[in-house]
C-alpha cells in the first residue's frame, strides 16, 4: 500500500514517542502489537506512516535528522526504540509566534528552550516545503498556550491542501469558523487536544460515567497532575493554561450529566517537578452520595509515561485522517474527534465514540 505521508509541526516529547512507535512497531505482527487500538485501519499499519517534514524552533533540533532530533534535549521521555535510522528529513526551522512561554528562555535547567539561529520561516516557505514532501496531513504539537502558532499552523495546513490533526489545546476543529474553512476546501480535521490511551482524562470520564450510570451522584472531584517534562513546565505560565482547564474541564464535565458548579471542579495541571521527567502523576478525588443519601468517595493515584501514552491515538488518528482524503470527506471528522480529543467539536461518551470511530472505520458513518 502506498505510505502516509505526515508533517508534524513540533519535534517535543510527544512527536519522538510516536516516531519511536512508528519503528517500533515495523516489524511487529497483529498477535503482538501491545497498546494499539486498532493494528489496521483500512489496511493501513503503523509502518505505513511516513514522516515526510517536521518544523521546530529548538537550536538542538532545527537542521537534524527526525532520527536524531526526537532524542535531542529538552526531550526527556521514555526510549523505547534507541535504534531509528536516519529518515533523511531535516528539521526545518518553524515560526516561533508565541509557540515558546518567555520563562522558558531564562530557566536555568537543560530543559529550557534555546532559540535556533535560523530565521523564521513565513507561510508560504511552511506551505512550499508541505507541498514539496508529498505531505497527505499535517499534526500540531505546539505547547500548552500557543494560540498564534497553532493558527498559524491550521492556515499553512489550508494553503497547502492537507488534513490538519489539532493535538493541543487550542481550539481550531472547535471553532465553527475553523471547521468552515476546512469544510470549504475538502480537508479533513480531527481534534482539538489528544486524549491519551489510558491518561486522567480518561480515567477521570470513565468513573463519572459509571457515577451515573450507577446513580451515585457526584457532588465534587478534583485532578491534580504533576510532571517534569516541558509541558508542565511551560504551563508554570499560568496565563497559557485557560484552553487547556477548559479543554480537560469539560471532558469530565460533558459525561456527568448534571453539570457541577464550577467551585466544586477542579481539573488541570497543578505543578511541575524536574526529576519526574515525562512521568505524569495524577492525583484524583471524587465525592459523591450513594443510596439513602450516604456519603462515599473514591481516590486514584495514576503513574504514566505522559508521551507514549498519547503516540497510540494518534497512529488512529492519522489513519482515520488518510480515510477521509480517500474518501474525498472534508471538514471536521465528528466521531475520531469524540474518541481521541478531549474537546471535540462534538462530545459523546467514550462508548459511544468508540463505537461510532469503528463505523466510520468500517465506512458505515460518514463523518
Amino acid at each position: 500500500m502506498d505510505k502516509i505521508k505526515i508533517a508534524i509541526a513540533g519535534m517535543g516529547n510527544c512527536a519522538s514517542s510516536l516516531i519511536q512507535g512508528l519503528e517500533y512497531y515495523k516489524d511487529k505482527t497483529e498477535n503482538d502489537s501491545i497498546g494499539l487500538m486498532h493494528w489496521a485501519i483500512g489496511g493501513f499499519k503503523p509502518s505505513d506512516i511516513e514522516v515526510v517534514a517536521a518544523f521546530d524552533i529548538d537550536k538542538r533540533k532545527v537542521g537534524k535528522d527526525i532520527s536524531e532530533a526526537i532524542f535531542s534535549e529538552p526531550n526527556c521521555t521514555t526510549v523505547f526504540c534507541p535504534d531509528v535510522p536516519e529518515k533523511g528529513v531535516k528539521v526545518t526551522m518553524g515560526n516561533v509566534l508565541d509557540g515558546v512561554s518567555d520563562h522558558m528562555v531564562d530557566y536555568e535547567d537543560k530543559y529550557k528552550f534555546i532559540a535556533s539561529d535560523e530565521t523564521n520561516s513565513t507561510k508560504e516557505d511552511i506551505v512550499k516545503i508541505l507541498n514539496e514532501s508529498g505531505a497527505e496531513m499535517l499534526l500540531n504539537f505546539m505547547p500548552v498556550g500557543s494560540e498564534e502558532a497553532a493558527r498559524f499552523y491550521a492556515e499553512c495546513a489550508l494553503e497547502a491542501n492537507v488534513g490538519f490533526i489539532n493535538n493541543m489545546p487550542v481550539f481550531i476543529a472547535s471553532t465553527p469558523e475553523w471547521a468552515e474553512k476546512f469544510a470549504a476546501k475538502g480537508l479533513p480535521i480531527i481534534g482539538d487536544d489528544i486524549k491519551a490511551q489510558l491518561g486522567a482524562t480518561i480515567t477521570h470520564r470513565t468513573l463519572a460515567d459509571l457515577f451515573r450510570k450507577r446513580g451515585v451522584k457526584l457532588e465534587r472531584t478534583y485532578q491534580l497532575n504533576t510532571g517534569g517534562n516541558t509541558d508542565f513546565l511551560n504551563m508554570l505560565n499560568r496565563s497559557r493554561l485557560s484552553s487547556k482547564k477548559t479543554s480537560k474541564t469539560e471532558a469530565v464535565q460533558s459525561v456527568i450529566g448534571e453539570r457541577l458548579a464550577d467551585e466544586n471542579i477542579h481539573v488541570g495541571p497543578s505543578d511541575y517537578v524536574p526529576w519526574q521527567k515525562d512521568n505524569k502523576l495524577c492525583f484524583l478525588r471524587m465525592e459523591g452520595k450513594l443510596f439513602g443519601d450516604v456519603p462515599m468517595n473514591i481516590e486514584l493515584r495514576l503513574s504514566v509515561e505522559d508521551s507514549p501514552n498519547s503516540a497510540g491515538v494518534v497512529i488512529d488518528a492519522i489513519r482515520c485522517c488518510k480515510l477521509a482524503l480517500q474518501r474525498n470527506t472534508g471538514g471536521i471528522l465528528y466521531s475520531p474527534s469524540a474518541y481521541f480529543m478531549k474537546h471535540p467539536p462534538q462530545q459523546y461518551v467514550d462508548d459511544d465514540a468508540f463505537r461510532m470511530t469503528n463505523e466510520f472505520i468500517e465506512g458505515n458513518r460518514e463523518r
